[in-house]
């Protein structure tokens, strides 16, 4: 009987402390995804014209990696991106726009694109940028 009892007593010890080890386990798993979910909202100034603009600039962005949502606002010449920094930054989202031929703050459009551009999408190159991010 004394066998039995301590068998029993062996077996619950181990399976108490196998479930503390798989829900420390768990919490670390819910904390690296949590760190990994980090979502970082930007707003900076895009030169361009229309509609067809806000088409192009819009895709260019949202083919970026880590880009959860993109709106550029036509009238306001301004861009707002919401990315996931583990995945991507400011920088690429630039430069994924003035790939496509359009000039960012930071980054002038490339001009082979923006050559290919429609002709209601040829923008003033000399449109200052206030600093809300809107041209005037």
């Amino acid at each position: 009987m004394k066998k039995v009892i301590l068998s029993v007593a062996v077996i619950m010890a181990i399976g108490l402390t196998s479930c503390k080890n798989k829900t420390k386990k768990e919490n670390e798993t819910t904390t690296e995804v949590s760190k990994e979910m980090a979502m970082t909202d930007i707003s900076f100034g895009v030169r361009g014209n229309c509609g067809m603009c806000k088409n192009t600039i819009e895709k260019a962005v949202n083919k970026v990696d880590g880009v959860a949502k993109a709106t550029w606002d036509v009238d306001k010449k301004k861009m707002d991106v919401s990315f996931y920094d583990t995945k991507t930054d400011a920088m690429a989202i630039h430069n994924a726009i003035a790939a496509s031929g359009y000039d960012t703050e930071k980054v002038t459009g490339n001009l082979d694109a923006y050559d290919g551009l429609p002709g209601c999408c040829k923008y003033d190159h000399e449109m200052k940028m206030n600093q809300s991010g809107e041209m005037n």
